[in-house]
């Protein structure tokens, strides 16, 4: 294979645009597989213009979704392979605490799913999860599961060590690049600020950006892009809802009647510093992400306030940090796994947000098997884009 940096003369395997997680995996696994790969990325790397930079996110094994909760053990075991190649901590378990009204039905599937896969859980009333997590207070009685295998992945040095294990295996990874034209044929050209490339396939894993190189490509997905506030809250206490005091990650569903979850991670990136973020966001370009939306488009940080106030006493009631970052799903934020509907040899990855970070081992595998023309290891009814009023079928 080409070393990475290298110039190419002939033809790839398989060009990927996009080397967030996802596109970063799928390169990885064809890269393993032997297959001449290149990975497009538009920025400089490192860089947080997309949706996998910063220091953490949660995994778990507690959906409600079965199709996820399925491919989760495949991807814990991946994980652990990439962590023990890359000689480096990934994952920190912590568990993480799904709490929800008891009637509630995504509540109860989450419950069910963990039993059904035989992940070890435990489940609580308001009461003893009091007992157990005293900074935690059940504010509209809701009780909770615990899923004890679920922690933190370490999302930069995970980048970063799929990105590594691509390159040991000979792929090439250039970064600075941006897509300016796709030719679409038996053979895909594909080209960019720095040169011109061709490939029997191409596999798009753009982000929020997916949309603007498939609209030449007569294709538009339905994908919505928003600017989340990721913050961060100060421990009134140190440490009490730290790692080291085994503070578990958190999932609430309709806390305080809240539209979309509310999810947090122990103190750990940011000493003394509790992530804790609102599922949803405002509608942006990822060209502008840096532009403030109005005040009146943040209700998201005052639903959080109401929130942490209400659920977690020991945090300060106003965020002590925010930062940012974008997600881009679609209507029913499951994922686009299929391909194009005119030409085949070109794959499509998209709406990974808020919950592809901790799959895209899997995913990426998914991926480089549609490249290749195998049977996929599971069921891609749930992903194609079929699924999607006025979208046409799969050439699959």
């Amino acid at each position: 294979m080409a070393a990475a940096g290298e110039p190419h003369g002939s033809l790839y395997d398989t060009i990927i645009v996009g080397a967030g997680i996802q596109g970063s995996f799928t390169a990885y696994h064809l890269a393993k597989r032997g297959k001449e790969t290149l990975l497009l990325e538009q920025f400089p790397l490192p860089h947080s213009r997309g949706s996998s930079h910063g220091q953490s996110r949660i995994i778990r094994s507690a959906y409600p979704q079965e199709h996820y909760a399925r491919m989760m053990a495949e991807s814990y075991r991946l994980w652990e392979r990439l962590e023990a190649e890359a000689g480096t901590q990934l994952y920190r378990q912590t568990g993480l605490l799904v709490l929800g009204p008891s009637a509630d039905p995504e509540f109860q599937s989450c419950c069910r799913t963990l039993a059904q896969h035989r992940v070890p859980g435990q489940l609580f009333t308001s009461e003893s999860l009091c007992r157990c997590f005293p900074g935690i207070r059940p504010y509209c009685g809701e009780v909770a599961v615990l899923d004890h295998t679920a922690g933190v992945l370490y999302a930069d040095r995970a980048l970063r060590a799929v990105q590594d294990g691509f390159r040991r295996c000979g792929g090439a990874l250039r970064d600075g690049e941006k897509v300016t034209g796709i030719t679409p044929g038996v053979v895909v050209t594909v080209t960019t600020s720095g040169g011109v490339y061709r490939a029997k396939t191409l596999v798009i894993t753009a982000g929020p950006w997916a949309n603007k190189l498939l609209a030449p490509l007569g294709l538009q997905l339905p994908l919505q892009t928003l600017r989340i506030n990721v913050c961060y809250w100060q421990e009134k206490v140190p440490g009490a809802y730290g790692v080291s005091a085994h503070f578990p990650c958190l999932l609430a569903i309709r806390a305080n009647q809240a539209s979309h979850h509310i999810y947090g991670l122990p103190s750990n990136e940011y000493p003394g510093l509790v992530k804790i973020c609102y599922h949803s966001g405002s509608p942006a370009d990822p060209e502008e992400r840096d532009r403030l939306p109005e005040a009146s488009a943040l209700p998201d940080i005052q639903i959080l306030c109401d929130f942490v106030s209400k659920y977690l006493p020991g945090l300060g009631p106003q965020p002590a940090l925010v930062e940012h970052c974008m997600y881009t799903n679609t209507p029913d934020e499951d994922f686009v796994l299929d391909r194009h509907p005119t030409f085949s040899n070109i794959i499509m990855g998209a709406g990974f947000s808020g919950h592809g970070f901790k799959l895209a081992p899997v995913v990426g595998k998914l991926l480089c098997e549609l490249s290749l023309g195998e049977a996929p290891s599971y069921a891609l009814e749930p992903f194609r884009i079929c699924r999607f009023p006025a979208q046409p079928h799969s050439a699959l």
